[in-house]
């Protein structure tokens, strides 16, 4: 017996030194997407916005964290914005500095999370320096801004914008080329561009370009990013949530299985916690069979209470759904002043966020070390 057991541990420990061969043979991304694989059998991760830079009491405190400061561990996936990165600027749209994201970024891989990335990139038509912020209406230049429907058209081959978005997306590279580890190699990141398109709030949403405008302006920043050499980043589509939404509509702007390795949506309550779960639990029905047909990576890639006026809303409305399907995270949104969606240690939600922490199935940056 003990033979048979030396022999068996020996052929588990060969297995076990052939997979982790094969593993670091693979490049960055393919890394990430085994690992995000391999960690949604355990269970769903939690994701929190510019969680290290600022919360409602706070700002730019070292190794502060709202949810740490809630329930003793950070989110297992962090969430960082460039937009602001295209006009050379210092600080995102966020006001965050870039050199922050990076420290931040590299701190959170060191301890062993994971990071995603969005854009949101001025409109390049209307654009000025020092222009408006976000949470403006239809601010001048900014993503919001769609008083141009020609914008997406303008930034491809032939366009007249093509060759400023061509320096736009050189500074998003220079950038991208910061965010290596301690030995100097690139991090994995999940990088999230022209996200909400189903919607028609940023220049490149649905009723500003056609379907193909959409796919070759997705194709365009990626092509240009591969051919940089950028083998780290995992790319992840997310349309918002809709009433209903179909695999048919899901796949009007899917840039294709050979563009995408992460599938999601973002789907925020903005009206009754009922109509909240009756979307969101029939959107992610549909993504996670459509994720499993096409061996993709499913994920709620936004969501979202503005200012939690629901405390029990993480365990009441967002856990009920989320844990019947095999997602790999839920990402919700920054905690800034007066309007915030992740949980705070001042606020009422804070004891319900603790009972989502404390769920088996419920994972933070301890359980995916």
């Amino acid at each position: 017996m003990k033979k048979l057991s030396v022999i068996a541990l020996v052929g588990l420990l060969t297995a076990a030194c052939t997979a982790t061969k094969e593993l670091k043979e693979q490049m960055p991304a393919e890394q990430l997407a085994a690992r995000l694989n391999a960690l949604v059998q355990k269970g769903y991760m939690f994701g929190h916005q510019d969680d290290p830079m600022y919360g409602l009491t706070w700002e730019y405190v070292k190794d502060s964290s709202d949810v740490k400061n809630v329930c003793g561990d950070y989110p297992a996936v962090m969430g960082f914005e460039l937009g602001g990165i295209e006009m050379g600027e210092e600080k995102s749209l966020d006001s965050v500095p870039f050199t922050r994201i990076t420290e931040e970024v590299r701190n959170h891989y060191r301890r062993g999370g994971i990071i995603t990335l969005s854009w949101h990139p001025r409109n390049p038509i209307t654009t000025i320096e020092g222009g408006g912020r976000a949470g403006q209406k239809f601010p001048e230049g900014t993503a919001w801004d769609v008083s141009d429907s020609t914008v997406v058209r303008s930034v491809l081959p032939g366009g007249a914008q093509h060759e400023k978005f061509q320096v736009w997306m050189q500074r998003m590279a220079e950038f991208l080329k910061t965010l290596t580890d301690d030995d100097g190699k690139p991090i994995p990141i999940i990088y999230r561009p022209w996200h909400e398109n189903t919607g028609s709030w940023f220049w490149w949403g649905e009723k500003l370009c056609t379907a193909e405008e959409y796919k070759a302006l997705w194709n365009m920043l990626q092509d240009y990013l591969t051919e940089q050499g950028f083998d780290n980043l995992v790319w992840a589509y997310s349309p918002g949530m809709a009433a209903d939404l179909t695999e048919e509509k899901y796949l009007e702007r899917y840039p294709g299985d050979d563009r995408v390795t992460v599938v999601g949506i973002d789907g925020y309550q903005w009206g009754s916690r009922e109509d909240f779960m009756t979307q969101l639990d029939q959107n992610l029905k549909m993504l996670t069979e459509f994720a499993q047909k096409r061996g993709k990576i499913a994920a709620l890639t936004e969501c979202g209470l503005k200012n939690l006026s629901e405390p029990d809303w993480w365990t009441a409305a967002l856990k009920p759904v989320v844990e019947k399907y095999p997602i790999s995270y839920f990402l919700v949104w920054r905690n800034y002043k007066e309007e915030w969606f992740g949980p705070s240690p001042v606020k009422p939600d804070a004891p319900y966020f603790r009972e989502l922490y404390d769920s088996e199935n419920s994972l933070f940056l301890n359980d995916i070390k």
